[in-house]
């Protein structure tokens, strides 16, 4: 389990205080008194994380540190004190602590430590805190992707850019049976068609002017794992058919060879442009649209996941908050990145959050920082959220999310705008598993 913490400081009230902002956030937490105290529990009970003073009474951190990392090389240490030196900061990294924080704690930034240390130690954390959201359509298209990854048939992702088409082709590499061999991404885009064919199939020696080596193209390079074909409606129609016969036969010709290469590969092709639509108008081969579109799968734009935003936007200022710097985002400010289009998704988001965090002199974010946003499309708000053909239960929820969302999280107020008791409220966000790190304004 990768919640469990153990927190050892000599001081009650710290230790009652870390204890009570853990368990909220849904940890497993025990706390030590001591040192001595400290390693006995973590001889008993291996923990991923491990919180604790530098001085105390019958010992010191750093000791704490040294038997539990050596029990334990991959446990997460963060050590905290009072007496902010030199000489210990410098001690505490060269003794192997992930991070090295000075009380009075911000719970804010201690969080973020914990969030960057566990990420750095763990990488099983690092690859589930990337598929953030809790959003039915979100979940939906994971699952469908987990669903996929077992197979070993080829899949088409179609959805806009910024969305995360190659982090979910990445999860399913990841899940999938090739996870052990290599995962190969070409952006099809991204080559003139002049090149883009020896990046996909290599080619051999003396091919053309300057080709004085073999060299193999990305096909080749994933043999035995996946490749992705990035935006692969900007394939060129005259290599089309290449790719079409490298696909069905798993075999194809290096340019400038006569000798055909087998390989063994699992192919993933993403699309921001309507393939089917592209296919009608002559722009896109039928047959090879067939052939990527065996498992067809479809990711949300950020605008039909607007719960969401809030998590990903903890999740960004988490990722991109220097050590040191403690960051809060406002009720208020989270609001209004609820309201606002995001045309460039997930992508723009994340951009906008590291720029808010790199400028920011102020440790609370809030509705102020919104100002580079511009103004809020009145077809952002509802008409996006809610559409016709969604279940009652998630029109429930995302009517929920917005409320919130309007009130600056106040949900005595949500509460009365609904028509229904504060008790609802509260069980509707527990029953919708909203994420639990997020900072509701006062009741």
């Amino acid at each position: 389990m990768l919640n469990r913490v153990l927190v050892a400081d000599d001081d009650a009230g710290m230790r009652a205080a870390l204890e009570a902002r853990f368990l909220r956030r849904g940890w497993n937490v025990d706390t030590a008194a001591g040192a001595e105290e400290a390693v006995t529990r973590f001889r008993r009970a291996r923990y991923p994380l491990v919180i604790t003073d530098i001085r105390m009474p019958d010992g010191d951190g750093f000791g704490v540190m040294r038997q539990v990392r050596a029990m334990a090389p991959q446990t997460a240490v963060i050590l905290l004190t009072a007496f902010a030196n030199v000489p210990d900061a410098v001690e505490a990294m060269k003794s192997g602590a992930c991070d090295y924080l000075v009380k009075p704690v911000c719970f804010e930034q201690l969080e973020q430590a914990m969030e960057r240390v566990m990420r750095a130690a763990h990488p099983e954390v690092r690859e589930r805190d990337e598929m953030v959201g809790q959003s039915a359509a979100w979940r939906r298209a994971c699952e469908l992707a987990g669903q996929a990854a077992v197979s070993d048939a080829d899949i088409l992702i179609e959805a806009e850019s910024g969305t995360g088409k190659e982090l979910v082709a990445r999860m399913i590499h990841r899940l999938s049976p090739r996870r052990k061999g290599p995962f190969v991404a070409v952006n099809c885009a991204a080559f003139p068609e002049s090149l883009l064919e020896s990046e996909l199939f290599g080619y051999a020696k003396g091919a053309f002017t300057g080709a004085v080596a073999a060299k193999p193209g990305k096909f080749e390079l994933a043999d035995g794992g996946t490749l992705l074909l990035d935006e692969v409606g900007e394939m060129p129609l005259v290599l089309q058919p290449k790719l079409l016969r490298a696909l069905q036969e798993r075999e194809f010709d290096r340019l400038g060879s006569i000798e055909s290469v087998k390989v063994d590969i699992r192919v993933i092709a993403t699309t921001n442009q309507p393939l089917q639509a592209m296919v009608k108008a002559g722009q896109f081969r039928a047959d090879l649209y067939y052939r990527l579109n065996v498992i067809p799968l479809a990711l949300p734009a950020l605008r039909e996941r607007r719960e969401d935003i809030a998590e990903l936007a903890g999740h960004f200022a988490v990722l991109y908050t220097p050590a040191g710097k403690c960051i809060r985002l406002s009720p208020e400010f989270l609001a209004g990145l609820g309201q606002h289009a995001w045309p460039g998704n997930v992508r723009e988001l994340g951009n906008f959050i590291r720029r808010v965090v790199a400028l920011s002199s102020a440790s609370d974010i809030g509705p102020e920082a919104l100002a580079g946003l511009g103004p809020i499309p009145a077809a952002a708000k509802l008409s996006d959220t809610l559409r016709a053909g969604i279940s009652l239960e998630e029109a429930e929820r995302r009517l929920l999310e917005m409320t919130l969302a309007s009130t600056g999280g106040n949900r005595s107020r949500a509460a009365e705008m609904l028509g229904v008791s504060l008790r609802t409220v509260r069980n509707k966000v527990r029953d919708y598993g909203l994420p639990s790190w997020r900072s509701y304004a006062a009741e």
